[in-house]
């Protein structure tokens, strides 16, 4: 078995925002005794995209958390002199560059093993447009990571869909990469709020518009760029979280200008269900435990917290004993990470930090430190976090590698997030 062995290190990003400024430093646990030595290059001669898909791809094998990663020069496109390589003990060889035909881009990725003195593969990785370089660096770095076959890192190629406010009153919805180098706007006019995937393809979208001064759940179907009504109310109407197969809804309504609660809504049927029953507020649902059961925030207590029920409607329980002030929650399975405000200054930013727990045992981890730290979100395969960190001096995009105990952040310049969903 391999020796485990902790590192104190900084967890720096060269394309992302330095972290001097926020979780400088973190406690990394692993458990192999070498990780693979690999320098990335940029064939030369070559336009401008070639020189953006080495830095991506360079920040990406650093998010792997599976290589050490040195960002090389350019090179010539030709076999590499691998005993230079060897003196510096470097295990893989990188290459990249890029080509443009009408409109669209081409990335070609040579991979080198120096110890054995050999090309692994030369392969290419198309984008319909130029923007969507990132995606391409994307799959490089996954192709890569399966080569030396590490623990998958296929969520890196999962868009996140993402309300950005413009101006006062509105609101555009976007396409992104987890890095949000990558941004397309797809639905503007009004204020678009509240995105959420629709289905596992991610070609639906639901989201939320006010249409004649009421919020009104849309369906947005990507590949036909249609939109189509599926419910409105009167102070609330968003849609929390899909099940597994896109046929579920948990929506957050307040109809009849009563208080908000939790509803379940069957896409096929379109039935719609009251799922909590409470004079205060419920809201914000997300399917735990097999989709058996819903957690979700109230203020039952007379602050928020985050409580469960059954698919029924059945009886509710309290899932969080830590914190009085836990105002966002998400979920993956029995896994449930929660917001929970830690300080009250009247003036200036309050602490928020987030915390994992599981729903079958007293397991609690604190994930984050300093700052406010919100809109946790799951990973499609569960193993990472995606959240908005704010602190006085700068705002910024983190992802925590739960199975690494490090995080890293993207800068958000002129960003002003309402939500997302990854």
């Amino acid at each position: 078995m391999p020796k485990r062995f902790s590192i104190l290190v900084l967890l720096c990003n060269l394309w992302a925002m330095p972290m001097m400024a926020l979780d400088a430093t973190l406690e990394i646990i692993t458990s192999s005794t070498k990780l693979p030595f690999i320098i990335v290059e940029h064939i030369a001669d070559n336009n401008e995209y070639g020189q953006k898909l080495l830095s991506q791809l360079s920040g990406d094998l650093r998010v792997s958390n599976h290589f050490q990663v040195e960002k090389g020069e350019s090179v010539k496109d030709k076999d590499p002199d691998f005993q230079t390589y060897k003196d510096k003990k470097i295990d893989l060889i990188a290459r990249v560059s890029a080509s443009k035909k009408s409109g669209a881009i081409t990335g070609r990725l040579v991979l080198y093993d120096v110890r054995s003195g050999k090309k692994i593969f030369d392969q290419e990785y198309t984008q319909p447009t130029l923007n969507r370089y990132p995606f391409i660096a994307h799959e490089m770095c996954i192709s890569i990571n399966t080569y030396i076959q590490a623990p998958r890192i296929d969520w890196m190629r999962e868009p996140v869909v993402l309300s950005k406010y413009t101006n006062s009153g509105n609101s555009v919805i976007a396409l992104a990469d987890y890095t949000l180098t990558f941004q397309q706007d797809i639905i503007q006019g009004g204020l678009n709020i509240f995105p959420k995937w629709g289905n596992k393809e991610k070609s639906i979208i639901y989201f939320t518009r006010y249409i004649n001064d009421k919020p009104t759940i849309l369906r947005y179907h990507l590949h036909t760029n249609t939109t189509e009504t599926i419910v409105q109310s009167d102070g609330m109407a968003v849609v929390s979280d899909v099940n597994s197969n896109g046929t579920k809804l948990l929506l957050s309504l307040t109809p009849n200008k009563s208080a908000a609660d939790v509803y379940l809504y069957e896409t096929q049927t379109k039935n719609l269900k009251r799922l909590t029953s409470f004079s205060g507020i419920d809201v914000g649902g997300k399917f735990i435990n097999n989709e058996r059961e819903v957690a979700f925030i109230s203020d039952r207590l007379g602050y928020p917290n985050v409580f469960a029920t059954n698919l029924e409607g059945g009886n509710v329980e309290q899932l969080v004993f830590h914190g009085r002030n836990n105002s966002a929650v998400a979920s993956h399975d029995k896994y449930i990470v929660y917001t929970s405000r830690e300080s009250n200054n009247e003036f200036g930013l309050n602490t928020f930090n987030i915390y994992l727990i599981a729903t079958n045992s007293d397991f609690i981890r604190r994930l984050t430190e300093k700052g406010s730290n919100q809109m946790p979100t799951f990973s499609k395969d569960g193993k990472n976090i995606m959240y908005i960190k704010h602190t006085d001096t700068q705002s910024a995009l983190g992802i925590i590698r739960l199975d690494y105990n490090s995080s890293y952040f993207f800068s958000l310049p002129k960003v002003k997030i309402q939500s997302y969903d990854w």
